[in-house]
């Protein structure tokens, strides 16, 4: 059996054993909570281990996390990491948002898991980087990146109906912000400018840091940590929700992928999940 089948028949006992949790937790959630679709390494994989422990926290499981110390640091990691920390270790997919009217929790959770059984698992090579003053993993050259723009762009189009519009505020704070002319037009749309053509996946390892001493040192411990633990299995996705403004996202429900993907670096998987995402 591959790694990565194995993977899929452990996130598929999980997705068994989480079922009664699912099911209670459904009415739990609060009115006001936000919901998203986050890429999340496998539980039992290097990658969950060492991003939970970047970051401070499991979100899956609440447990906290004593992040490394890096030599060449004078502050310590979990100084530079209090924004990804809340969120929880993750690439966005679908960014959070709230229900629509007369929308419940489990029909967002069966919406996700009937979504997920639709895609194909596949290993995506990354990268350290950093992008706009922070660190973050992404996609390496190869065909990856178009893999999970399309990965998103089908998530996006499945859970729409069920995502309350942007309140005016929301849509004003973007607005405040440089935008291009496209990006203005997909936050009218779909109330994000960072979707469809403008996806660009990424999973965040810092805040926004001025220091470049401090940037160079996390790009090459993760340089080091993408070297050690090799490409990512993306294998499934996640539910995360919000509980209520500014408390900690916690992983609600995985959403495990079929078994039998393929290579990241198959250009033809690639193609296929670009043209269903037209």
């Amino acid at each position: 059996m591959s790694a990565l089948n194995s993977m899929r028949s452990q996130a598929l006992t999980d997705e068994a054993q989480a079922a009664d949790f699912a099911d209670s937790s459904a009415a739990v959630w609060p009115a006001g909570a936000r919901f998203a679709i986050y890429y999340a390494p496998p539980r039992e994989s290097g990658w969950w281990q060492a991003g939970c422990a970047w970051l401070g926290r499991d979100p899956e499981t609440g447990t906290a996390h004593t992040p490394p110390t890096l030599a060449a640091l004078r502050r310590k990691v979990g100084d530079l990491t209090a924004a990804p920390r809340r969120y929880g270790w993750h690439g966005t997919l679908v960014a959070p948002f709230k229900l629509a009217d007369g929308v419940a929790p489990r029909d967002v959770l069966e919406a996700a898991l009937a979504w997920a059984r639709r895609q194909t698992s596949f290993w995506l090579p990354v990268e350290a980087a950093l992008l706009s003053r922070f660190v973050a993993l992404r996609p390496a050259a190869g065909p990856g990146g178009d893999a999970l723009r399309a990965l998103a762009a089908d998530a996006l189009r499945t859970l729409d109906a069920l995502r309350a519009r942007p309140a005016a505020a929301d849509i004003a704070r973007r607005l405040a912000a440089p935008l291009t002319e496209r990006q203005h037009e997909l936050l009218l749309a779909w109330g994000y400018p960072y979707v469809f053509e403008e996806f660009r996946f990424h999973m965040t390892l810092s805040d926004s840091l001025s220091a470049d001493d401090e940037c160079d040192a996390l790009i090459g411990h993760w340089h080091a940590e993408a070297a050690r633990l090799g490409p990512l299995p993306v294998d499934g996705a996640a539910l995360f929700v919000e509980p209520s403004p500014g408390a900690p996202f916690v992983l609600w429900h995985r959403l495990p992928f079929p078994a039998g993907g393929a290579q990241a670096s198959d250009g033809a998987q690639a193609a296929e999940m670009a043209r269903r995402a037209r």
